[in-house]
């Protein structure tokens, strides 16, 4: 298709949902709130780049971060409305991996 037909809210909406790890943050948020090491243990990605992915999705509006000021400082993460609208789209990406995609017997996310 050629570029220049491609609408630019798609387009920046492949970019946002297209970086590494991103769709799997907003998967894991889709069951509630949740701390940075929940979502860090069960996607298996490094607390830099969750963290980098945490707060690029709430710049976008997608994830808001609330600081409860207990001892120690306890902070969660949630979907937005915005990122609660991706659900359904989520929810088709996980229907048409379970028709369409083979697991690799070597993967370690069987």
């Amino acid at each position: 298709m050629n570029k220049s037909l491609i609408c630019p809210r798609f387009e920046k909406a492949m970019g946002i949902l297209s970086q590494r790890w991103t769709g799997m943050i907003i998967y894991q948020l889709l069951s509630g709130p949740q701390r940075n090491c929940t979502i860090k243990s069960a996607t298996g990605i490094s607390g830099r780049l969750l963290s980098e992915r945490l707060k690029e999705l709430e710049e976008e509006g997608i994830v808001k971060r609330e600081v409860f000021p207990e001892t120690p400082v306890r902070i969660e993460y949630s979907l937005t409305e915005k990122g609660l609208s991706l659900e359904p789209l989520m929810k088709e990406i996980e229907k048409w991996s379970q028709e369409w995609l083979e697991i690799d017997p070597s993967s370690k996310n069987n």
